[in-house]
């Protein structure tokens, strides 16, 4: 039987302080799944860095009677349980492609003193959390996390798939009595920081007092993730078998070993829906400003150096290739989850997936006709089997040359989108609503997309 957890109002008068936070149903520890509840739903977000080669990525047929590009080949087992979609962009990120991954997954306009706002994953993950020890996992190549709060602050992502194992599987040394000790000392100095930060409110000017309260959001984050810590800490952590533990926690370097490494984070997240420790997870495979090489395949550039490719057919290739590889990692993934059984048929029947970036042309930081893949979530009431392209019927066509390959002229359809209500928010707003987000209206959303909904 779990134990009681210790309620936070207690924790503080224990140790002579008087701040406390109200209990939010997200910090309530509910019951973990396998309940005879409905069955758990997931949604897992995954970010490409830098684009693609789109003059080898762009599906060229809408419908269900497409062809597979060359950089999606990997994909095609995969044709029933998967829709490409082309022509979506987000407005407000257009011709600035360093905000290209900060908005992916919220939308908003930034900059100029502007805040990002909250990403989709943080709205399902408010669903989500009061079922699973996790409310969500940041997962990184680098460390800059996908996922932002309600207050637009970025949350801290984890790089390493064997350390990410063992806060998820394993009781830290000492047991759990240590590991309660640990989150009431972190406890008390959150509040003696609030306490401090607090007094000197009254003392600033306006620009230091929105630093202040930035620096003050992400502390409750930490004050809300230990009190969900402490309320699951009589639960015990599932087990698992040697064979999947050996899948996470081997060393793998991300820059010597790309392959293993996005395997052994992808294992990760099967393992973690699998247990239901948590339900939603995002995953970021590299920054803008790098992109990992794939030394695999005797690519040592990063995928920023060779989206410069200042049409280099060599550099060229090397990019489809890199893409290609990508796409086949993520072929991987969707394998795992059709292969595990769930309440309803399989893992990749309830989690929804959805693979892509927030550029398309990354020579001249082109950011309309994202490329972007959604994966799974038929339970969850998708459809899928046909390439949507929303820039049909907007534009003249996909201009080929004499061997029936894209021409050049591509490039500006990557650049300026021809169809101005294709906003990749109205994806994003569908997707949230799958997994029961209550809202009409996602970041600069018009409607939902009705093409991709059973």
């Amino acid at each position: 039987m779990p134990t009681r957890p210790l309620s936070r109002r207690h924790v503080l008068r224990g140790l002579g302080v008087s701040i406390a936070l109200p209990m939010l149903d997200c910090m309530r520890p509910l019951r973990a799944a396998k309940s005879g509840g409905p069955a758990p739903k997931r949604a897992v977000f995954i970010y490409l860095p830098n684009g693609v080669n789109t003059l080898d990525y762009q599906i060229l047929e809408s419908g269900k009677d497409y062809r597979f590009s060359k950089s999606l080949a990997p994909l095609e087992k995969h044709r029933a349980r998967i829709t490409p979609i082309s022509g979506l962009h987000h407005p407000h990120g257009l011709g600035h492609h360093h905000n290209c991954q900060s908005i992916w997954l919220t939308g908003a306009e930034i900059g100029q003193g502007k805040r990002n706002s909250v990403s989709l994953d943080q709205l399902i993950a408010e669903k989500t959390a009061p079922h699973t020890r996790f409310a969500s996992l940041e997962l990184s190549d680098t460390g800059r996390s996908l996922a932002y709060n309600r207050d637009g602050i970025s949350l801290p992502a984890e790089t390493k798939p064997s350390e990410v194992f063992k806060r998820l599987f394993e009781v830290p040394a000492g047991g759990i009595e240590k590991e309660r000790e640990a989150l009431r000392r972190r406890g008390s100095v959150l509040d003696a920081v609030l306490d401090e930060a607090r007094s000197l409110e009254g003392k600033l000017g306006n620009e230091d007092k929105g630093r202040l309260d930035q620096y003050l959001t992400a502390v409750r984050e930490v004050e809300i993730r230990t009190e969900r810590a402490d309320g699951w800490l009589g639960v015990p952590r599932p087990e698992v078998s040697e064979a999947d533990r050996r899948k996470v926690t081997r060393e793998v370097s991300q820059n010597n070993q790309p392959g293993d490494y996005f395997r052994a984070v992808y294992d990760l997240i099967v393992l973690a829906f699998q247990t239901d420790l948590t339900r939603v997870v995002t995953f970021s495979t590299g920054d803008e400003g790098k992109g990992l090489p794939v030394p695999e395949l005797g690519i040592n550039q990063t995928r920023h150096a060779l989206s410069h490719h200042n049409g280099d057919p060599d550099q060229l290739a090397r990019l489809t290739r890199s893409d290609a590889f990508n796409f086949e990692q993520f072929a991987y993934f969707l394998d795992r989850l059709a292969a595990i059984e769930d309440q309803e048929g399989s893992l990749l029947d309830t989690t929804l997936s959805l693979f892509g970036s927030g550029m398309a042309y990354g020579h001249s930081h082109g950011n309309a006709n994202l490329p972007l893949v959604v994966a799974g979530g038929e339970k969850l009431g998708l459809r899928h089997g046909s390439h949507l392209d929303f820039n049909t019927g907007h534009f003249d066509g996909y201009a080929l040359d004499e061997t029936g390959n894209l021409k050049t002229s591509h490039y500006q359809l990557c650049s300026r989108p021809a169809n101005s209500d294709a906003r990749m928010s109205n994806l994003l707003l569908t997707l949230g609503q799958r997994l029961d987000v209550e809202t009409e209206q996602f970041g600069d959303s018009l409607k939902p997309l009705s093409e991709i909904v059973s």
